[in-house]
């Protein structure tokens, strides 16, 4: 119950749940926040790397596969793709940043990494992209989900499905991968 470590940061304001990433050496925690994502190591709170290019409303939080963490700000739209593996320092503007968007970005949900397959929301409307992990590639870039009002949960990948949850109680049912097609409503 005691207090481990602690670090002051500039940052005015994040929502985002910590991500821990195990599989690295050391164990990571990476937050986002209003401007920067920052990625700390969990037995000594050292900052291990940081990265300009987030804007504000940092609400979803960041996932990571393959080396590369995805964290998102959704009010001034931005999506950092960052290869976390031998990052150190400020990592703004370097080759650690292996794709960016600025457009389609969720505000509230969380993106889904579901293999090597990106989903996110735009804000938190009804449209739906899905890029490739690791290239940035956009396999369809906001897709309109008819029946969907308002998009506030994260989507949920399982059994080669993609879940998406409507404010309005309607679910969606898509097939995973890189082509657009609705398999249930």
């Amino acid at each position: 119950g005691k207090e481990k470590w602690k670090q002051s940061r500039d940052e005015v304001t994040s929502w985002s749940t910590p991500l821990v990433i195990a599989e690295t050496n050391p164990v990571q925690v990476v937050t986002s926040a209003t401007k920067r994502v920052r990625s700390y190591d969990l037995s000594s709170g050292k900052v291990l790397w940081e990265c300009g290019g987030l804007g504000a409303g940092c609400v979803a939080t960041p996932v990571a596969g393959a080396g590369i963490v995805f964290a998102m700000s959704g009010r001034d739209p931005a999506l950092l793709a960052i290869r976390c593996a031998g990052a150190s320092g400020d990592i703004t503007g370097s080759d650690s940043v292996v794709w960016h968007l600025d457009e389609g970005i969720p505000y509230v949900p969380s993106p889904l990494l579901y293999g090597d397959t990106l989903y996110f929301a735009q804000k938190n409307d009804g449209l739906l992209s899905c890029h490739n992990a690791q290239t940035g590639e956009p396999y369809y870039s906001r897709q309109r989900l008819e029946e969907i009002k308002g998009i506030y949960p994260s989507p949920v990948g399982a059994d080669g499905r993609v879940y998406v949850l409507g404010r309005n109680g309607v679910t969606c049912v898509l097939k995973h991968g890189p082509k657009f097609q609705v398999l249930a409503v």
